[in-house]
């Protein structure tokens, strides 16, 4: 996107810089993620780290659709484990946030309702073992959270997810995934309107059913369950008490 583009990057970028649009069409380009993951393939944003800000931010810009999305499952396969763990984590975060957002939508709502269960599921198999079934749905289900998010955008996790990734070198997933079980209990408790918390009540029930506990122990079932596979909390991702603060 920016290799035509004439005027420094920062003019482009949100928050560190002007947030200009791009003056020159992105160059063309194909998409073939190889995590699942982020959905990046069907949306039209890059995230980019500013080390000398010490943020992660992002540029957009309708034009930035890939012309193809290749998703092939395979070019998962056998990925690391701690890899697979944190970008299936944001894969499914990136659908629980639009389904529980102000803008969910029937689209979105389709979306969700289909790949969060399936995500839990197959993320628990490839945890236990390499499974190409399980590949195969995960890379179904990022898909899922890109074109989710794309239509009704994100929520809290993420809106940390990126002021912490610029203080720490630690995978975006990872924070992520260390982010959602206390986003859920927080939303659970905060959440008045009694839609948002009926939707809030139906993502604890699926994550429920997945770790077989009641909704009300879901969000620690899950974040248990990611630290026994490794997944560390946010002081051993790197973010200080002063950082959270």
């Amino acid at each position: 996107a920016l290799l035509p583009a004439p005027r420094p990057m920062l003019d482009h970028l949100e928050v560190v810089g002007r947030g200009l649009p791009l003056d020159v069409p992105p160059l063309p380009f194909i998409a073939l993620p190889t995590t699942a993951g982020t959905g990046a393939e069907v949306t039209r944003n890059a995230v980019i780290g500013v080390p000398e800000h010490r943020r992660k931010v992002s540029l957009r810009d309708p034009r930035m659709l890939p012309r193809l999305a290749i998703v092939d499952p395979a070019l998962t396969d056998g990925l690391p484990r701690p890899i697979t763990l944190a970008s299936g984590l944001d894969a499914i975060t990136q659908l629980i946030e639009p389904f529980i957002c102000t803008r969910a939508n029937l689209l979105t709502d389709a979306l969700c309702r289909d790949a969060i269960p399936k995500g839990l599921a197959a993320l628990q198999v490839l945890m236990a073992q390499e499974d190409p079934a399980a590949r195969d749905v995960m890379a179904w289900v990022s898909l899922c959270g890109g074109l989710a998010l794309a239509n009704a955008g994100l929520g809290v996790v993420h809106g940390l997810a990126g002021p912490l990734g610029g203080l720490t070198t630690a995978p975006h997933g990872a924070i992520c995934g260390a982010l959602l079980p206390h986003a859920l209990t927080l939303n659970r408790a905060r959440v008045t309107d009694p839609a948002l918390a009926a939707r809030i009540e139906e993502v604890l029930g699926w994550i429920g059913a997945a770790f077989d506990c009641p909704p009300d122990q879901a969000a620690a079932a899950l974040a248990g369950w990611a630290g026994e596979h490794g997944l560390p909390g946010l002081s051993g991702l790197g973010v200080s008490a002063e950082d959270r603060a």
